[in-house]
């Protein structure tokens, strides 16, 4: 049986004490509680109260109302507080921070291990809330870690502690206004960590919030007890404050000395400073001229109207598009002085005069502009926010059937287009299509280089391409709307078909080479039509040389042409400047049956040149090369088609033969025409060297003629396909053919894709080649070293999509602007966005960690000696003009500038065998006490000090 026992007071050595009792099997526990003496515990057992057993038995009596009954009404609100703090002090003493953490402690800093626990506590109809504040890293405030790391809580940097109690008011302001409440709160902490044997300090926050002032104290043993205080000044800082050596004399006045005024003694003080400095904001130079980036009232494209401005992008690849906002607003710079003896306030003088290139150390931040401090971009204007409007057209665009539909009067369309959504004026539109098809400069077509390794995989047209440039332009064009899109395509066509009737060339597209199956469909039917353009002109020409400018004489045409039967490439000499005319006697051949010899002589035709010094098997005359016609080009779809036609006709197992017997029956006429003595062997040689077989067994002579030699294995078959056409083909060079391509077909084919292309295949294409454009175009970005790679395995839609675009494109911007302002010191550049590119890493959603997503970026960069003078040209001397600029009040100028913010500790360390602490200490205590410290941050405008005082009581 447990029995509950109460007292109202204990008298130990003459002080009424606080009295907390609990019970626990059978016995009664009094921890006495007293502002002298630390923690005791009394302990005995009880037996059970004969006037409880004269009652009667627990049948007769209900015993409910005594079980588990406390009296605590003699007891005083006050001691009951100090027993909750004690009780919750050593509930957290007995964790400890391995258990604190596993109990869900919140975490305030992940870099500094800094985490804190809470509870809440009530005393006299006030609520409160104790926090206790503890680390993982326990060298804080011990002379073990830099004083000046910018990631140790406020009341770490002021007083130099490690773990620490802040008990405060549950109210709007958050401090206590009332002196002796403040300082009973404060005895109430200081009691309950003496009974639990606790040396963590303890603070109140006190006075007005703006103040940010704390009372403090701390038990550091059974010798020493430190107290805190803290205070700030907001305005009318005295003068003597502004200066060093003020700032000094204010420290040492706090000394005491036994009533010897603290100037007449040469006072060993310790000193440490850190100077902090910000570069003017970017942006408000008076030369420069604030100009939003984006679409101009009008609606039209950027590009036009950016020639007359000055902006920090003005030289990035994105600027005739937009401009965007300098991501970087500054630097700020911190110097840090080393600790130094200061003996007198002159000292502290002279070193207001110092330069701030002597400081040890250097380090510097970049101070970001919302766009990036926010996390998601806020309202930019780039790439990314028009991408998102596009992919929202190409939503508006499923429905529909034409490209009219949504510019049609009479077909307003189901997708209710808002009223904003409107066309360009015809001015605007005029001036696109001008800079499309009527201002190109003369571009080396080389679309390969434009590529970057991440947008190969994109099938979407080339960044210079005609199409390409036609995506760009739309994504600023009106507000990128689907009914702005759909005027601007059919201006766009009618434009190409103005090009075609008039053979013109087609600007920005290649009049050349194999149609590119990796581009989108619209790209590659432009390229055809280019190319049906140039040869409509050529076919048009007069003159005596322009059947032979019409045909391409390069031998890898025929080797592509041959490339269905694995042949071997030749590359044939160049085009004589004087061909001549061979005649030559036709010779008889087993395989083939020509007209007899002894008839006539057959005049060579459409030859390029001699094939070096291969020679004709039958008569001993040197291989012409021949004039070949291009092979027929072909789109993906028309790829697709023939493909379908051949399934159909159920021959798919002669697909290859099949396409290019057309080609390879070309060429052989062009062959025999140049060749007239030439048989099928001799067309094996040239066209498909490796189904040749020589002989080199036996020993060549110069003499043996002809060559020992044979035709392969499938060459020889009796149903050979080759020589079946071989014998078909007549002797006409490519001037006289048939033409492979129709240029006036497959041209009008384009034409008639483009003009009649659906809504939704439209914006596909533009949506796909829009971000191949733009990534290519921020991947010209000149910014140095910095690496920068994305991966795109698990974007799972194009919202998505659009968001990584629009982190990709802050990354490229900030790395932009960061090499242009560090263009004489590379490292610190890529040095600083490697640091910020970690940090936004975890945003892009390619990977993840714990911690808070919201920590602002203040990771510094040391600045080496090398890169001071470069750093320091960044700080501009001020013009008078400039409103920010303030009466200088400080040292330690930096081209002008006083520091943003002057942060100094001052401390005094005493020996206790040296001065009068030594009385009160053991015998053989030797030990080195910090017994002044002095927190001072601020400016000529602001100032802060935080003391912390060891005495002996």
């Amino acid at each position: 049986m447990t029995i509950q026992a109460s007292l109202s007071a204990v008298e130990v050595g003459g002080d009424q004490s606080a009295i907390a009792r609990s019970s626990c099997g059978g016995a009664i526990q009094f921890h006495v509680s007293t502002a002298n003496l630390g923690p005791s515990s009394i302990s005995f057992p009880m037996a059970a109260p004969s006037s409880y057993l004269l009652l009667g038995s627990s049948s007769q009596i209900d015993t409910s109302s005594f079980e588990h009954f406390d009296d605590f009404t003699l007891a005083s609100s006050w001691e009951r507080f100090i027993s909750e703090i004690e009780a919750v002090c050593r509930q957290w003493l007995a964790d400890g921070t391995k258990n604190l953490l596993r109990k869900g402690a919140i975490s305030l800093n992940i870099a500094e291990g800094l985490y804190k626990v809470k509870t809440d506590l009530k005393y006299a109809m006030k609520s409160y809330c104790m926090e206790y504040y503890f680390g993982t890293h326990n060298d804080v405030g011990r002379g073990k870690v830099n004083d000046w790391s910018c990631e140790l809580h406020n009341l770490q940097l002021s007083f130099g502690v490690n773990e620490f109690l802040v008990i405060a008011p549950q109210s709007a302001s958050g401090v206590v206004l009332d002196g002796p409440e403040a300082s009973k709160l404060l005895s109430a902490v200081a009691i309950a960590l003496s009974n639990c044997s606790g040396l963590w300090p303890a603070f109140v926050p006190v006075h007005d919030p703006s103040r940010k002032a704390y009372i403090g104290i701390q038990n550091m043993g059974i010798l020493f007890t430190r107290r805190f205080e803290a205070d700030r000044i907001g305005s009318q800082v005295p003068v003597r404050l502004m200066h060093l050596g003020g700032l000094y004399e204010l420290f040492v006045s706090k000394f005491d000395q036994g009533g010897t005024a603290w100037y007449t003694l040469r006072l060993g003080v310790n000193l440490k400073m850190k100077l902090t400095y910000r570069t003017l904001p970017y942006g408000e130079d008076d030369d420069v001229r604030e100009l939003e980036g984006g679409l101009t009232e009008s609606g039209e494209s950027p590009k036009s109207n950016h020639q007359n401005r000055t902006q920090w992008d003005d030289n990035c690849p994105w600027s005739e598009w937009y401009s965007a906002e300098d991501p970087l607003r500054g630097f700020e710079l911190l110097t840090i002085w080393p600790e130094k003896a200061i003996e007198s306030s002159s000292e502290m003088e002279e070193l207001e005069n110092v330069s701030p290139l002597e400081a040890e150390k250097w380090l510097i931040s970049p101070c970001l502009s919302e766009m990036l401090s926010d996390g998601s971009g806020g309202k930019r204007i780039g790439f990314a926010s028009q991408l998102l409007l596009l992919i929202d057209a190409l939503h508006m665009s499923l429905d529909a059937k034409f490209v009219e539909d949504f510019v049609s009067v009479e077909h307003s369309g189901p997708e209710n287009l808002k009223s904003t959504a409107v066309i360009p004026p015809p001015t605007v539109l005029d001036r696109v299509l001008k800079d499309l098809f009527h201002e190109v400069e003369v571009l080396q077509l080389d679309f390969a280089e434009g590529y970057h390794e991440n947008s190969r995989n994109i099938k979407g047209a080339p960044l210079e391409s005609l199409f390409g440039q036609f995506c760009l332009h739309a994504l600023w064009f009106g507000d990128c709307s689907i009914r702005a899109i759909a005027a601007f395509w059919i201006e766009f066509v009618r434009e190409v078909r103005w090009c075609w009737e008039e053979s013109q060339p087609l600007p920005r597209m290649p009049v050349t080479g194999v149609i590119d199956l990796s581009t989108c469909l619209i790209n590659q039917k432009l390229h055809m039509l280019s190319i049906c353009i140039d040869k409509k002109c050529q076919l048009n020409q007069e003159g005596p040389h322009a059947e032979e400018d019409f045909f391409d004489s390069s031998s890898q045409d025929g080797d592509t042409q041959a490339s269905f039967v694995e042949c071997d490439s030749l590359s044939t000499p160049d085009r004589p400047k004087d061909p001549a005319s061979h005649i030559s006697r036709f010779i008889h051949s087993d395989a083939v049956k020509l007209s007899d010899p002894k008839d006539s002589t057959c005049i060579r035709r459409g030859s390029s040149g001699v094939v070096g010094s291969m020679m004709l098997l039958k008569s001993c005359q040197n291989m012409h090369a021949p004039f070949t016609q291009d092979p027929p080009l072909m789109t993906e779809d028309m790829h697709e088609e023939r493909l379908q036609a051949i399934e159909a006709l159920g021959e798919s197992f002669k697909f290859s033969a099949q396409l290019e017997k057309d080609i390879l029956s070309s060429d052989m006429s062009a062959f025999r025409a140049a060749n007239p003595d030439a048989v099928f062997e001799d067309f094996i040689r040239w066209h498909s060297p490796r189904d040749w077989e020589t002989d080199d067994s036996m020993e060549k002579s110069t003499n043996d003629w002809p060559p020992r030699g044979k035709l392969s294995e499938r060459m020889s078959e009796r149903a050979n396909s080759w020589r079946k056409i071989w014998n078909e083909a007549p002797p006409l060079p490519a001037s006289e053919q048939k033409p492979l391509l129709d240029p006036n077909q497959e041209g009008e084919k384009a034409l008639h894709y483009l003009e009649t292309l659906r809504p939704y295949e439209l914006l596909g294409q533009m949506v796909s080649t829009a971000f191949k454009a733009a990534a290519d175009t921020l991947n010209r970005t000149s910014f140095g070293e910095n690496s920068l790679s994305v991966s795109t395995e698990d974007i799972e839609d194009l919202k998505r999509l659009c968001t990584i675009f629009a982190h990709v494109e802050n990354l490229i911007t900030f790395a932009a602007s960061l090499h242009q302002k560090f263009l004489q010191a590379p490292r610190l550049s890529e040095s600083i966005f490697n640091d910020y590119y970690n940090f936004y890493l975890p945003k892009m959603g390619t990977t993840s960690i714990g911690g808070d997503e919201k920590k602002d970026f203040d990771k510094k960069q040391e600045v080496k000696r090398q890169e001071r003078e470069v750093v320091a040209s960044m700080f501009t001397p001020p013009t008078v003009n400039q409103s920010w600029r303030k009466v200088l009040s400080m040292g330690n100028l930096l081209n002008g500038h006083e520091p943003t913010l002057r942060e100094i500790i001052f401390s005094k360390r005493d020996h206790l065998s040296e001065n009068y602490y030594a009385s009160h200490a053991p015998r053989g205590y030797q030990q080195e006490l910090e017994t002044y410290r002095m927190y001072i941050s601020g400016t000529s405008n602001d100032l802060s000090v935080a003391l912390a005082v060891a005495s002996c009581d």
